[in-house]
């Protein structure tokens, strides 16, 4: 069964970090694009960032670059999303998600097959 499972979320102050995690099961992530993405309550899921298969090549939304760096480590089958410099509106649920047949870094929901259960962030004082 092809499962993936995020960690590492909480409550964090302003300004903190967080690192949440993406692990794979099931299959071997190294091949594919993985996209990370986030949702408040009553709001669409907005994409935040994806990385290529090699990890060579990264991109960000706008309203987190420069705070947000994905990464991954193909032989530990696990893509992280470290987070810097959190602000109380980067407070969501975050997935991570991917596809075996996606051959380049999607930004829409509607491109990725598989998708972790989601993890909680918050950022308040």
């Amino acid at each position: 069964q092809l499962q993936l499972v995020e960690s590492g979320g909480g409550l964090v102050q302003p300004g903190g970090s967080l690192r949440v995690s993406c692990a794979a099961s099931g299959w071997t992530l190294g091949r594919n694009f993985i996209g990370w993405f986030r949702q408040v309550p009553g709001k669409e899921r907005e994409w935040v960032s994806c990385i290529t298969p090699s990890g060579g090549g990264t991109h960000y939304a706008d309203f987190v670059k420069g705070r947000f760096t994905v990464s991954r480590d193909n032989a530990k089958n696990t893509v992280y999303l470290q987070m810097n410099n959190l602000k109380p509106e980067d407070t969501a649920v975050y997935y991570c998600a991917a596809s075996p047949a996606l051959w380049y870094c999607s930004t829409d929901v509607g491109g990725f097959t598989y998708w972790g259960q989601g993890i909680q962030i918050t950022v308040s004082s």
